[in-house]
């Protein structure tokens, strides 16, 4: 892939942008980036206040109060935006073949080394998109083995033949969590689709959002685990700008690191 990575820094900090205002700006982006008239493209910005919800959402994750809900064409399920978390959305061409898993271990993969730069250590959960601080190990934990997961070093697997580097398509996984450590915390969400090889949607990045915003969903339909932020990580202010140099330089690495895309016929 090119190195030249275009980066547009839109509504941060007072400036939050409305979802609907950005999912239009995405298509817009995404049309052109189809027809190559514009370079990959990174939308990163705050949300006003929303819940959104992919298209694997469970009915019983929803609100119980009947708070609006805005329904999106991504993967993954329900979750929350709000000021305070940086969100994400990189308008990327792949190249063929299209290994999608090995595309979101590639953001996974600049997110955490973004987050270690601010002294956090992060890793992927078995079976669980996103960037996961782990619960403290219990001594003497007894594993159950109806809860282990033993699907990501299944999909890990998927773009070697390819020749994907194996560092980005699959470094370990944690093991899932089988009862043998306190509950782990996602510190970053990913839900992304590909439409005619032009990635749409991204991640968000919690770093000092209002944790209240996660109260009213199952975030992301999972039950047994909590919710992080860098803030509350590092137990000191940190705002979505302090983020910004790091997760904008490790964007670039990891997706510089892609295969040319052919131009479009």
């Amino acid at each position: 892939m090119s190195q030249n990575v275009q980066f547009v820094r839109w509504g941060i900090g007072e400036h939050t942008v409305p979802y609907e205002e950005a999912w239009a700006e995405q298509q817009r982006l995404h049309a052109l980036r189809v027809a190559d008239e514009i370079p990959d493209t990174v939308l990163l910005l705050e949300h006003q206040p929303v819940y959104t919800m992919g298209k694997r959402t469970n009915p019983a994750d929803l609100p119980l109060d009947g708070t609006p809900v805005v329904q999106v064409n991504r993967g993954g399920e329900i979750t929350w935006h709000g000021p305070g978390q940086l969100v994400g959305y990189p308008i990327v061409k792949l190249p063929d073949p299209i290994d999608v898993i090995a595309y979101v271990r590639r953001l996974e993969e600049a997110l955490i080394r973004s987050v270690a730069e601010f002294g956090i250590e992060t890793t992927r959960v078995e079976g669980r998109s996103g960037v996961w601080v782990l619960g403290e190990t219990i001594p003497d934990a007894v594993v159950d083995p109806a809860q282990v997961v033993d699907i990501g070093k299944l999909t890990l697997r998927l773009g070697l033949p390819l020749g994907i580097d194996p560092r980005l398509a699959g470094p370990e996984y944690a093991p899932s969590n089988a009862g043998q450590r306190g509950d782990d915390r996602k510190l970053a969400a990913i839900g992304v689709r590909v439409a005619r090889g032009v990635t749409m949607h991204g991640f968000s990045l919690n770093c000092a959002p209002d944790m209240t915003g996660f109260d009213k969903i199952v975030p992301c339909g999972i039950r047994d685990a909590g919710v992080a932020s860098i803030a509350g990580e590092l137990g000191r202010d940190f705002t979505v700008g302090d983020a910004l140099p790091a997760v904008e330089r490790h964007l670039a690495d990891v997706l510089a690191e892609l295969p040319e895309p052919a131009l479009s016929r």
